[in-house]
């Protein structure tokens, strides 16, 4: 499941679908469901990961009687020794088409592509019956992915997620192009704590939004501040994991990647922040089922976790600071924040 997220991930406007995907995660839990069943494709994530698998197996004797093809042709034009590697080439093909085919019809479990069942297959396999099945087999596969709902979640995400950091990253990009002064240096620092601030909500306004699936919700400010009245070290350590575990991101970005390897990175993008999303998801789960606290020492342990928030989104931010330096794309990596957004871009094309 991790590597179809980062495959997603690292093909432009297909990234939403990861983001949606990380942010149902966290709206699922935040729901109240259980862990088993707050994870989309669970079911499904296996028998597709065989199936890639299968695919590239079964496509090397293909590449190698291609190659064996071309190498006899280059060595003697004349000669028609590469015509029975072709014509390998082309069975291999067909069968390769008919084992991988069989295997998805009766399920693409790891049996089916161990056993072909050949006493079945010579039964059952040229029947119009059995092609009718698979294709509504393939039909309610696709449906259940709900892509098309996780794309629209992630994009209205993003959007929501834009709305609240694009002032202060606009104001950082100006502050630091224009760079010399007074002036540029007291819009910076008011720029840096907004940013601050604004990603102290940001992820607990995420959560709500997924929780709700209503885009008002990414701005209802009064909402997650109760939350984190109920569970504020629930939310705290959510916040620690999220923003400590994207800071590793942004080493991926000092030299750049060719395109065909973007998903190398993207893979560590879902291994990191989707354990982040589903803490996440948990601790706004624990401040739903908890009561508004009282006493003093409720106010005490919500200060004390409080008073970490800044120190967490700080060192967070220093090193986005830090990364506007050795990224190739400059002053853009306000906007490209992994803790908050997708992994875009990790290539300099």
């Amino acid at each position: 499941m991790s590597v179809l997220l980062a495959l997603l991930a690292a093909i432009p406007a297909l990234q939403w679908i990861t983001f949606g995907y990380m942010l149902e995660v966290s709206g699922r839990l935040s729901r109240g469901e259980k862990l088993r069943d707050s994870f989309p494709w669970s079911d499904v994530a296996t028998r597709i990961g065989f199936a890639l698998a299968a695919i590239f197996l079964v496509s090397l004797p293909v590449h190698l009687l291609t190659h064996w093809s071309q190498v006899a042709r280059l060595i003697d034009p004349e000669s028609n020794a590469s015509l029975p590697l072709r014509w390998l080439g082309g069975f291999a093909v067909g069968a390769a088409g008919i084992y991988l085919s069989w295997a998805w019809m009766r399920g693409g479990r790891l049996r089916d592509y161990l056993w072909p069942a050949p006493i079945r297959f010579l039964k059952t396999y040229w029947r119009p019956s059995t092609w009718l099945a698979a294709r509504d087999d393939l039909w309610s596969l696709l449906v259940s992915l709900e892509v098309p709902r996780l794309f629209w979640l992630g994009v209205r995400g993003a959007v929501g997620t834009l709305v609240w950091i694009i002032v202060p990253a606009i104001l950082l990009i100006v502050a630091n192009r224009e760079g010399k002064g007074g002036s540029a240096g007291v819009l910076g620092a008011l720029a840096f704590v907004a940013m601050g601030i604004v990603l102290m909500y940001v992820p607990l306004l995420q959560s709500r939004f997924a929780e709700k699936n209503r885009l008002t919700e990414m701005f209802n400010v009064a909402a997650v501040r109760r939350s984190y009245r109920r569970a504020p070290w629930a939310h705290t350590f959510a916040a620690l994991l999220l923003f400590g575990l994207a800071i590793p991101l942004y080493l991926l970005k000092i030299e750049t990647l060719p395109r065909e390897a973007t998903w190398l990175p993207c893979l560590m993008f879902v291994a990191l922040m989707l354990p982040a999303r589903t803490v996440l998801g948990l601790a706004t789960r624990r401040s739903n089922h908890r009561p508004e606290p009282q006493g003093w020492w409720a106010g005490i342990q919500r200060w004390m976790a409080r008073g970490l928030m800044p120190a967490i989104v700080g060192i967070y931010m220093l090193f986005v600071f830090l990364s506007q330096y050795l990224d190739v794309h400059g002053l853009q990596t306000w906007f490209h924040q992994h803790a908050i957004l997708v992994p875009v871009p990790f290539t300099g094309t």
